[in-house]
């Protein structure tokens, strides 16, 4: 079922240069690249930390998407949660969410988002085990 592939790749030549210098896309550093990466992940933080109505980890996490993005992002309406199920659900998805931002700025060498990563983490592990606890009584 799998063939190998046996001849050489071939370059495309677009007059008379080779595609991968001259191409027209514009390359990004794997910083550059890790940036955005690391801007994605705060800025779907930021939208579950703006749903949840945590106000003041909202406002820190947009402070390090514009410095990365370089503009303000754009900020989600708290959202009326009265289900504790939708509750825990928001809760695990920023924790996720911080998780891998965590990661990536590990990657990145930026300790603070990696601070403010890990201490979202946090926030959110303690409100899951409180819920988790009530939710046992």
């Amino acid at each position: 079922m799998y063939e190998p592939i046996r001849t050489k790749s071939v370059v495309h030549r677009v007059g008379g240069h080779h595609s991968d210098s001259h191409s027209g896309y514009p390359h990004s550093s794997r910083g550059e690249a890790l940036d955005i990466q690391l801007a994605g992940h705060l800025a779907a933080l930021l939208a579950v930390t703006d749903e949840l109505g945590l106000d003041g980890a909202a406002t820190r996490i947009a402070a390090q998407v514009a410095r990365l993005r370089g503009s303000d992002p754009a900020r989600a309406a708290r959202a009326d949660v009265a289900d504790a199920a939708e509750l825990l659900a928001l809760h695990q998805r920023a924790h996720d969410l911080a998780g891998r931002a965590l990661v990536v700025a590990a990657s990145r060498a930026d300790t603070t988002v990696a601070i403010l990563a890990a201490e979202r983490m946090d926030a959110h592990a303690a409100a899951l085990a409180s819920r988790d606890l009530a939710g046992s009584l």
